[in-house]
């Protein structure tokens, strides 16, 4: 047998595991990892200038390519600088393996320079998490938090290695299979619920689908649509579901909840039949829980159990792999025509239409995001940070290209914007990638502006730069008395950091330039920084009100509807 060190192994683990990235920063705990890099030519270290970053672009890579994402951090604070990346892959149901360095072994507990304890900080926000203080037991952690980052429902696991067991020798085993006895996830659904499913699709007459991340995680695509087209069933996809149904499909009608659409919320309160299929019923989705979807019966199909009927109750759950569960599903379940429900809908979308922009020579936000959408062509993909823009980048997304709208959901973090740019860009080279950022989340982030210049990453980022942290000036707006506290955001010139960076860098500040900016940035061989200045105090809606039902979503201020409207889209 060959001896390596505790670093080698965890080296050749990723190897097998068929590991193209690893993101991270070095430091001394994990120094020894670091020294193992050249051995492995075959997997890229990329350096990014803070760990967080490395957690959301490894969790962004992740998501895009369905491989798991792996990012490294020395010991102390390279360790808590992962937590937030880890918590929003956690929330989000994203595999991760992140591995960190530890003080040496005998030093644990004694508050040793750059100690904390990472594994006890982590335990609400990992699957799983390993402290290794043997080095034999290296080779067995690693196979085994690749099987559980990547199986059942997925999600991040931490390893983390004091610096002399990577520096010790053993003889090198590598486990070919993972027995966990207590890890036992259940991707086949139940025969019975799923015959009990397709009996409650046969009766209804005003159902709907609910699509969630869990779509997107299992590349259930062609099974969605099956089940769509062959019960004819509208689809409506949650913010992380948003990409795992094709937007131009007749049956497809957008987003449901705090901003989406409006007939879809009131579809949901009409709707006598609920599918919702890997999501798990969020507050931003269901609004008031008593009055969620009062007419109906719902179907919950998750992988998860421990999400079937906490937020709602639930008629027949299904705990499976969404994939397979459809598959499965689908061959029971009778074709039929919903074509009354489908007019009612569209009756309602044409009295509320939602998503118009009015046609004004103002700059606004919503038009800059369009215009991104319409001149990027079918392919591309489109990362978004948290707040207004994310809300109007969801809206206004109707594409057909798979899983190719990146977004912090569940945890909501500002700042995923461009680390997450950059880690869909590594996963997918050759292809267009737009990071639609607030000026706030921007600056959160910015620094890695350094490492998507180094690496000659072509990514375009348009800042929708409205000098405010835009969400939370219209809830201060609207439920505070106009009370505008630690809003206004004070931000440099974006034209010269971007040159400062490397990038190219654009201003756009009258309508007429937004069209010419965009294509200018596209022709741009590497990365682009465009700083449109919109409208200061645009809203977004439809919003339903903190502590609302779906039924109460207010579609737009009357002061708006009187604007004439541009047709956004045809459907």
């Amino acid at each position: 047998m060959t001896k390596m060190t505790g670093a080698q192994i965890v080296m050749e683990c990723l190897a097998r595991e068929g590991v193209e990235y690893i993101f991270g920063i070095p430091g001394g705990a994990n120094l020894p990892l670091y020294d193992t890099l050249p051995q492995y030519p075959q997997i890229r270290h990329i350096l990014v200038r803070h760990e967080q970053a490395a957690a959301h672009a490894a969790d962004a890579y992740a998501r895009v390519t369905g491989k798991a994402g792996v990012c490294w951090a020395t010991s102390g604070p390279g360790a808590t600088n992962l937590v937030t990346g880890i918590a929003n892959a956690s929330m989000d149901s994203v595999p991760l393996v992140c591995i960190t360095g530890a003080v040496v072994s005998w030093l644990i507990g004694r508050d040793g320079f750059q100690e904390a304890d990472i594994t006890g900080i982590t335990i609400p926000i990992t699957k799983q998490n390993y402290l290794v203080l043997d080095v034999d037991d290296l080779a067995q952690t690693v196979r085994e938090a690749f099987h559980i980052a990547t199986t059942g429902r997925p999600g991040p696991v931490l390893i983390d290695i004091p610096r002399d067991i990577q520096q010790q020798q053993t003889e090198f085993h590598y486990p070919e299979k993972v027995d966990i006895p207590s890890y036992r996830p259940v991707t086949k659904g139940h025969p019975g619920q799923i015959r009990k499913a397709a009996q409650l699709i046969a009766e209804a007459e005003r159902p709907l689908i609910l699509a969630g991340h869990g779509v997107v995680l299992a590349r259930a695509y062609d099974e969605l649509r099956e089940l769509a087209e062959r019960a004819h069933i509208p689809v409506i996809c949650t913010l992380l579901g948003i990409g795992g149904f094709p937007g131009s499909h007749e049956l497809y009608l957008g987003m449901p909840g705090m901003h989406g659409m409006y007939w879809n919320n009131i579809a949901i309160s009409e709707a006598d039949l609920i599918i919702g299929i890997g999501m798990r019923f969020d507050d931003r989705v269901t609004g008031r829980l008593k009055d969620f979807a009062p007419n109906a019966r719902i179907i919950h199909i998750d992988v998860d159990p421990a999400e079937i009927g906490k937020n709602v109750r639930t008629t027949v759950p299904i705990v499976g792999d969404v994939k397979e569960v459809l598959s499965d599903l689908n061959p029971l379940v009778q074709p039929a025509r919903h074509d009354a429900w489908c007019r009612h809908i569209q009756e309602i979308r044409r009295e509320h239409p939602s998503i118009t922009i009015p046609n004004v020579d103002k700059v606004l936000p919503q038009f800059v995001i369009k215009k991104i959408y319409e001149l990027s062509g079918p392919d591309a993909y489109f990362v978004t940070g948290v707040g207004q823009h994310q809300m109007w980048a969801a809206q206004f997304f109707w594409g057909d290209n798979p899983g190719s709208f990146v977004t912090s959901g569940g945890l909501g973090t500002m700042g995923f914007e461009v680390p997450a740019a950059m880690g869909v860009q590594f996963a997918r080279p050759k292809d267009l990638v737009w990071s639609i950022c607030g000026d706030g989340g921007f600056q959160m982030t910015m620094q890695e502006m350094a490492t998507i210049v180094e690496h000659e990453l072509p990514i375009k980022f348009a800042i929708i730069n409205n000098g405010h942290l835009g969400m939370v000036r219209q809830w201060q707006h609207l439920f505070y008395d106009d009370n505008l506290q630690a809003v206004r955001l004070f931000h440099p010139d974006y034209v010269k950091l971007a040159e400062a960076f490397g990038a190219a860098g654009l201003r756009v500040t009258d309508k007429i330039e937004v069209e010419p900016a965009i294509e200018k940035a596209l022709r741009h061989p590497g990365p682009v920084i465009i700083d449109f200045h919109v409208e200061q105090h645009e809203d977004i809606y439809p919003m339903m009100p903190p502590g609302a039902s779906l039924a109460e979503t207010v579609d737009q201020p009357e002061a708006e509807r009187e604007a004439k409207p541009e047709k956004v889209r045809s459907s």
